[in-house]
């Protein structure tokens, strides 16, 4: 018979190795809990100390023990009742008569000091910072070595390695950034015959930083170029460097950058680098010493690469406003890749990618898809087909179709179907709201292409009138603002000529025309008084947010603003208070298709707005 193979055994436990401060620290628990034991044992009933007089009075005591101004004492045993102790104190002044009294009673008296010997008394003294000490000791190894995962160490690097044959992601897995990919293809050829570049002097960036908003893909790009590259991939987040303890993140920079060179050739990324990568600050006294130790500890390994070392690191952040001026001089990340959100035929592209796994129906039309999802980042394409496949499989299809991804982007730009009920008042307000935003947007001449008009209301909102241009847009003329605004109003001023008043339904159109009237005055200087001036007072990030600064001009001119954006305001709400009234006819006709549709498609509004 073949021998077996020997079954696989079982893992050892991890052993924890005492050491002298683990011993002490028990031991001095361990005397304690007998002494705290001991103590509770001992205890009997106290009694006052004329109690006790009066019990030897009556020749109940049989001996009592003096230690000190204590009285510990024992009752004579009596017949039908069980023997036992007590104790009192002797009064604050002496009690000349207690000695007689009990001589005259025949009660055993002892006496014990109540001073220790010289070795008990230092050794109650250091008991307490002995247990102290004990318990640092501990909970130092805890923390250092004995109870982490895996027995690694507080300072060990926590970045993550990903050897060549590990990354399965390349260039071709990733749809779109096609700049940056170019950008990186040098740092790819460097990695793969460092010789060629050495021989001839040249030099490799040390650093290379990846900034874009979130989802733009910093992250897949990151990996592909070590997968390119066939070199380990160590990762780590900047927030993982920063511990509560000062130091720790400086120990494990300078672990991972150990681990890299005798890796090296290797490749570094260092994701959401801006957590520890702030601008230092000046004042002295600022609770960031252990984020500026990391930092310092970054620039210090960078600086420290030979030409010999072919490590290279990747940074991303989405906050490059943010980053110390040290990070971005040359030789460090001197080279900066930008990823910006993909244009429509990227968008394309990743929407294929996304789709190689799912069963896509006959009628999708991914270039259709594209167009509509304006602003929409690699992300949210991923995000997309997931929830148009999730929408289609509640629907128990076979297949996911055009309306399951026309539902999907709906659910994501709108959010779900609310369960309001409008009454029919409310409703046909909506309706005549949509179709005025839609009437002003079919006939201004710079208006983007009408999608879809909807009175279902989802989200905040009850209803919506989507548009999307023809292709992407990086640059406003002045004449598509100004109809922007003026559609805008188109909601507001079709309530206002149908129903004799305003609702606040068209609270958003006017913030985002008064918004971006502002910044045509303020910032694009479109305005002929103001003339060619810029008095931007906001600055944008890759995360969309608006960070707001001093203002630097006078109370006067800011006046001037308020006027010409009023003005500007006003002159697009006259404009299309005129185009409504005279297309009275075809707003009524549009308004009534959404009563009864509550949804029309781009084929629908035309049909209906063409004639």
């Amino acid at each position: 018979m073949a021998d077996q193979p020997a079954a696989p055994q079982p893992p050892e436990p991890p052993r924890y190795p005492l050491n002298w401060a683990t011993i002490i620290m028990w031991l001095a628990m361990a005397v304690m809990t007998v002494n705290l034991l001991m103590n509770n044992a001992s205890r009997t009933a106290e009694i006052p100390y004329s109690e006790f007089k009066e019990a030897v009075r009556s020749d109940k005591v049989e001996m009592i023990v003096l230690t000190g101004s204590e009285i510990a004492g024992r009752y004579k045993f009596m017949d039908g009742e069980q023997q036992s102790g007590f104790t009192s104190r002797l009064p604050s002044v002496a009690d000349t008569e207690l000695i007689p009294l009990l001589e005259a009673h025949k009660v055993v008296v002892q006496v014990r000091s109540t001073e220790h010997g010289p070795l008990l008394t230092l050794l109650i003294n250091l008991l307490p910072w002995i247990f102290i000490i004990g318990l640092f000791f501990l909970s130092r190894q805890m923390l250092s070595k004995q109870f982490l995962p895996g027995g690694g160490g507080f300072t060990k690097s926590k970045a993550r390695l990903a050897e060549p044959q590990d990354i399965k992601v390349r260039y071709d897995d990733i749809a779109g950034l096609q700049n940056a990919k170019a950008d990186l293809r040098e740092i790819i050829e460097y990695l793969k015959a460092p010789a060629r570049y050495q021989k001839l002097g040249a030099h490799i960036p040390k650093g290379v930083l990846l900034m874009g908003p979130p989802g733009t893909g910093k992250t897949m790009l990151a990996r592909a170029t070590a997968g390119e590259a066939g070199v380990p991939f160590f990762s780590i987040t900047g927030s993982e460097f920063v511990e509560m303890f000062v130091g720790v993140g400086a120990s494990r920079v300078r672990d991972m950058f150990t681990e890299a060179r005798q890796k090296a050739p290797s490749l570094i990324f260092i994701d959401e680098i801006d957590s520890v990568g702030r601008a230092r600050s000046g004042a002295f006294g600022t609770n960031n010493d252990e984020r500026e130790q990391t930092l310092n500890q970054i620039l210090a390994e960078m600086d420290g690469f030979r030409a010999e070392e072919t490590v290279v690191v990747l940074a991303a952040t989405n906050r490059p406003d943010v980053l110390d001026a040290a990070l971005l001089r040359p030789g460090r990340f001197d080279r900066k890749v930008t990823l910006d959100l993909p244009q429509k035929a990227a968008r394309e592209e990743i929407l294929k990618v996304h789709t190689r796994q799912v069963p896509v129906a006959d009628d999708v039309n991914l270039a259709t898809i594209a167009a509509g999802t304006v602003g929409f980042s690699g992300a949210d394409l991923a995000n997309l087909v997931n929830e148009a496949a999730l929408l289609a499989a509640r629907e128990n299809r076979e297949t996911v179709g055009q309306q399951a991804f026309e539902n999907a982007r709906d659910k994501i730009l709108l959010g779900d179907r609310r369960e309001t009920f409008l009454t029919p008042e409310e409703k046909n307000r909506v309706a005549y709201h949509e179709a005025g935003h839609a009437l002003t947007a079919f006939d201004l001449p710079h208006g983007d292409v009408l999608r879809k008009i909807s009175i279902i209301p989802r989200g905040k909102a009850l209803g919506v009138t989507e548009q999307a241009p023809e292709e992407d847009r990086v640059n406003y003329g002045q004449h598509y603002l100004e109809d922007r605004i003026t559609i805008l109003l188109g909601g507001r001023s079709a309530e206002k000529m149908i129903f004799g008043e305003v609702s606040s339904g068209a609270a958003d159109d006017l913030k985002q025309a008064t918004h971006l009237a502002r910044h045509m005055i303020s910032e694009w200087g479109m305005s002929e008084s103001l003339g060619p001036v810029t008095w931007d007072e906001t600055q944008e990030n890759f995360l969309g947010q608006t960070v707001s600064k001093p203002r630097d001009y006078s109370e006067h001119t800011a006046e001037k603003i308020d006027a010409e954006v009023s003005a500007l305001i006003g002159r697009c709400e006259a404009r299309v208070d005129a185009l409504l009234l005279a297309q009275r006819e075809r707003l009524d006709r549009l308004a009534d298709s959404l009563m009864q549709h509550e949804t029309l498609g781009e084929d629908d509004i035309r049909v209906l707005l063409a004639s």
